[in-house]
């Protein structure tokens, strides 16, 4: 079924996005720096890699949103992230927390549940193993992937919503956006996608693009990489190429191209 309203909104939100073009602060892993920041600007919002302690709070001033990811988690790293979400809090700025990882070491599940339970207005966006292992359920995973089915994650994800009172993105073969309204399947994206390194990171940060402008529901973050990636895939021979073309793709993303290719089920 294809929403007329979610479509709307979608093409809403990246038309207020490349207009005001927010600014996004990421404390992320040394991976995928450089490729969360490449989306970002492909999209249209401007990055910055923050991780100082002592800019923090003035960041947090005049920022749109905050996106930790805590892909390469250390003792120096625990206090920065919760530091920020505390700064965060007192500015009314949206967290988007990817617990990458999370269920994999106790480092990294208890650091993804303090910073969930400290997080004011929170989004989490996780595969679907660390959705349940957030949740507290037993997870199968390997390092950070995945090797549960992100419809195995439904139910840890309400779990989620409702101690968290937050709004979550699931992704794998098909993405869920879980909140307490509604939940919404979206069937977008391409099999060479998780082949990238990065990949869920890059949707991870422009969940905070679009939450910096007022889309809080993950919603227009998650359609808008997953057509990216299954358009940029007809002209990639692998994962090198697929990964430049879908910066040019999410550059290039208008709204006859949502329009046309978005698979969505509410």
């Amino acid at each position: 079924m294809k929403n007329t309203e979610k479509i709307t909104l979608i093409n809403d939100a990246l038309a207020t996005l490349r207009a005001q073009k927010p600014l996004v602060v990421n404390i992320t892993n040394y991976v995928v720096m450089n490729n969360t920041a490449n989306a970002l600007l492909a999209i249209g919002a401007s990055p910055i890699m923050a991780h100082s302690r002592q800019e923090m709070a003035e960041m947090m001033s005049f920022c749109g949103a905050l996106v930790i990811n805590i892909g390469t988690l250390d003792s120096q790293w625990v206090p920065r992230m919760i530091y920020a979400v505390e700064q965060a809090n007192l500015n009314d700025k949206v967290v988007v927390l990817d617990p990458v990882g999370c269920g994999a070491s106790k480092l990294r599940t208890e650091t993804s549940r303090q910073i969930a339970h400290l997080a004011k207005h929170l989004i989490i966006r996780a595969n679907a193993s660390e959705v349940i292992a957030l949740a507290g359920a037993q997870a199968q995973s390997k390092g950070v992937d995945a090797m549960d089915s992100s419809d195995m994650a439904l139910d840890a994800a309400h779990s989620l919503v409702k101690e968290y009172h937050c709004n979550v993105v699931i992704s794998g073969e098909t993405d869920y956006i879980v909140n307490s309204n509604e939940v919404i399947s979206l069937h977008n994206g391409h099999a060479m996608m998780p082949h990238i390194t990065g990949m869920g990171c890059s949707l991870s940060a422009l969940t905070g693009a679009f939450a910096a402008i007022g889309e809080k529901t993950g919603l227009a973050a998650a359609a808008i990489l997953g057509i990216a990636g299954e358009l940029a895939a007809k002209n990639s021979l692998g994962p090198g190429s697929l990964q430049v073309n879908l910066l040019d793709t999410l550059y290039q993303l208008d709204e006859s191209a949502i329009i046309e290719h978005l698979r969505l089920n509410v």
